[in-house]
């Protein structure tokens, strides 16, 4: 990881020497850890990152291993048909259950999915609330990820700058427009 992140710097600042380069974590959490832990749970994870980002798993499923979870609930044996051609397709998906409900044919899949699954809880780690689009049978906890700053120069410190840059911009233009 250490030299991905190296390699990656190396080409940005090959493209652009002074642009300054920000580093950040996304820590994950739980809405309620606690009803994770030595349960069987089933992962429901932002489809584009896991489908087309070529990811076996995302945050959801990181965050409720920390939390203690006892098992894993794969979804493939409950997978409707829209969801096992999915599976077939991208065979790099891993015991995880892709959000792709951009249908109303999809919709009623991942929710048709998710009900047969095998399973105590869900934790979903999608940007969607799932409570709010699908009627779900089990209980359903959001992971949920942030952005934190973790050194120097800081994205806060570089967004202040600009803006004040803009506003004093924008104050100059003013008055000379006015033509005071």
């Amino acid at each position: 990881m250490a030299a991905d992140v190296g390699a990656a710097i190396a080409e940005l600042q090959a493209i652009n020497p002074a642009a300054p380069i920000v580093r950040a974590t996304s820590p994950i959490r739980l809405d309620d850890a606690s009803t994770v832990r030595g349960r069987r749970v089933l992962f429901v994870e932002d489809g584009p990152t896991i489908t087309h980002g070529g990811m076996a798993y995302g945050a959801g499923y990181v965050a409720a291993l920390a939390a203690g979870a006892a098992e894993i609930v794969d979804p493939r044996p409950a997978a409707a048909p829209e969801f096992a051609e999915v599976y077939q397709r991208r065979p790099h998906v891993g015991e995880v259950l892709p959000a792709l409900g951009y249908s109303t044919a999809q919709s009623q899949a991942l929710e048709l999915t998710i009900n047969a699954a095998d399973a105590d809880i869900v934790v979903s780690a999608t940007p969607i609330d799932l409570v709010h689009l699908l009627r779900i049978n089990k209980p359903i906890v959001r992971a949920r990820y942030e952005f934190a700053e973790t050194g120097e120069p800081r994205l806060s410190a570089i967004v202040d700058a600009f803006v004040a840059r803009k506003a004093i911009s924008s104050e100059r233009l003013s008055v000379n427009v006015d033509g005071n």
